[in-house]
């Protein structure tokens, strides 16, 4: 029996994100004088429906490509959202528990080795990694945009480095909190703590799933195919994706 495990969220205005949704709606009875007819040209009185949708690329479960990190990856112009090979976006994958990183603290290759080995596997090119980090309960709040733990810079080279091309992630973002990056920046005037898990992908590429939800339903941390094909944005540096596990029993 196959089963299918959706780990996405639902697309919508919450106070979980930092951009508003604006979702205006085409009602069915509406709809008639759109198509320059009347309700009573259709049966039970209603059209058709449409929705007109306001929202950035980076609302709700996406992906982000390298264009996003930068104008160039490995010094070749860098793929946006619409040239990401999609053989990329389908494979086996692996869910690293991280759950014990604080909040605010940084994912660091230690702790990803430690997951590894507690899941009793060594990561293989391929394969699709997610960051089990449990922020995905506070979906909803607005505690979800600040009280997560993020991959480090030289986390997502060393994955990456193990030919990881799609690393996701159950929180608002993969880096550190902005909150946390930016009010140590301001401290200390060092500019490596700014994102830079994303600008790794100015040296190698790869994609980001962000927004991910219910790694938990999952049936362990390995067992299970993953499916994320991004919406094709023209030129753009994200894509809206519908994130599913197929798991086979």
């Amino acid at each position: 029996m196959r089963r299918f495990i959706d780990l996405s969220v639902v697309t919508a205005d919450s106070p979980s994100e930092a951009t508003p949704v604006k979702i205006d709606l085409l009602d069915h009875r509406t709809g008639a004088s759109v198509l320059g007819l009347s309700p009573a040209d259709f049966p039970g009185g209603m059209a058709i429906s449409n929705e007109t949708v306001t929202l950035t690329t980076h609302t709700g479960t996406h992906m982000d490509a390298p264009l996003h990190y930068g104008p160039e990856s490995g010094g070749s112009p860098a793929k946006s959202i619409d040239e990401v090979p999609l053989e990329w976006c389908y494979g086996p994958g692996v869910r690293l528990d991280v759950r014990h990183v604080p909040p605010g603290e940084g994912i660091t290759v230690a702790h990803l080795r430690a997951a590894f080995d507690a899941a009793g596997h060594a990561p293989a090119a391929g394969e699709l990694v997610f960051l089990w980090t449990g922020a995905d309960r506070l979906w909803g709040t607005a505690d979800y945009l600040t009280r997560y733990p993020g991959l480090t810079g030289e986390g997502t080279g060393w994955l990456v480095e193990q030919g990881i091309r799609v690393i996701g992630i159950d929180a608002w973002g993969l880096d550190r909190p902005m909150n946390a990056m930016l009010e140590e920046y301001r401290r200390t005037g060092n500019r490596e703590v700014l994102w830079p898990a994303h600008l790794y992908g100015r040296t190698r590429e790869y994609l980001q799933l962000e927004k991910v939800a219910a790694l938990g339903d999952l049936p362990g941390p390995t067992g299970f195919t993953v499916a994320c094909f991004p919406v094709a944005v023209g030129g753009a540096g994200a894509g809206w994706t519908r994130v599913v596990a197929i798991v086979d029993e």
